[in-house]
């Protein structure tokens, strides 16, 4: 067990994560090796998507040299939709070339078809910082982050976990169960650890660590990785929580992280005319 002693600073101060950021390293030979290169960006046909001006969508065009800020040029594309995904060809997901044109191309991998290499310790430890910056109401820190090494004891939890609940005793069933946790180099349990009785709500403190598995997952793509959130059966499985957690915590997630070893496909999006309301009264 070991405490990473990593500060992020923002408008409220310095916060220390050496209590909210818990990670039990359980050596796992899966793991990429130190100084790992991150896998290169795609070709991209249009990059650098910015916000859309009456009709337009601004774009900076990368320089030969890779491009970036005051490497390329700018000039004016045809209206992009940011909800219609299938508007960007595949090798348009996790477009890394502008902060907002990963936000608008952001997939999650399968966790079964992420492979190596994955997050160093040096960047899963920064991976974490990022993730412990979400909107926190009270600075309570409500969420623990809990990496799992130790592939083959996780997989005895899980196997112990399910035999518990009487659910399908079937070899494959039971092999099913363990092969969940032998996904992807790396795994991040996080942890939803309400603080009460308190004045701010047990909803909203759920609900910022929700928004920390989402950002883990977007800042693994920022870094060039994929990532996967799941929760399923395990996620709700009393013996599941009490080997990583503490009384009273609830698993809001599996995260895992690597590199996807298949092409990513797009999933069905709502258009936003059926999720958004405007109102005036």
């Amino acid at each position: 067990m070991r405490t990473l002693a990593v500060r992020a600073r923002g408008a409220r101060g310095a916060v220390s994560l050496d209590s909210a950021v818990r990670t039990r390293h359980w050596p796992h030979p899966g793991a990429a090796p130190n100084g790992a290169s991150l896998r290169p960006s795609p070709e991209r046909w249009a990059s650098g998507v910015l916000l859309p001006a009456k009709g337009e969508a601004r774009f900076c065009s990368p320089s030969p040299r890779g491009g970036g800020r005051g490497g390329g040029r700018e000039g004016v594309a045809k209206p992009l939709s940011f909800t219609l995904a299938r508007d960007y060809p595949p090798s348009m997901f996790n477009d890394r070339a502008t902060p907002l044109s990963l936000l608008a191309t952001r997939r999650s991998g399968k966790a079964r078809d992420l492979g190596d290499p994955g997050p160093t310790p040096g960047q899963l430890d920064r991976l974490l910082g990022v993730a412990a910056r979400v909107p926190d109401h009270g600075k309570l820190a409500p969420w623990r982050f809990v990496v799992i090494d130790n592939r083959a004891a996780f997989a005895d939890v899980l196997e112990a976990a399910w035999c518990a609940q009487d659910c399908d005793p079937a070899p494959a069933a039971v092999q099913a169960v363990r092969d969940f946790a032998r996904q992807a180099p790396c795994i991040v349990v996080v942890i939803s650890r309400v603080v009460a009785p308190h004045k701010i709500p047990a909803w909203e403190q759920e609900l910022s660590a929700g928004a920390a598995c989402g950002l883990l997952c977007a800042a693994a793509s920022a870094m060039g990785f994929a990532a996967n959130w799941i929760t399923g059966w395990a996620a709700y499985a009393p013996g599941v929580i009490a080997a990583l957690g503490q009384p009273g915590d609830r698993i809001a997630g599996f995260v895992f992280i690597g590199t996807p070893t298949l092409p990513l496909e797009e999933r069905p999006r709502p258009p936003l005319a059926t999720v958004v309301r405007r109102w005036d009264g």
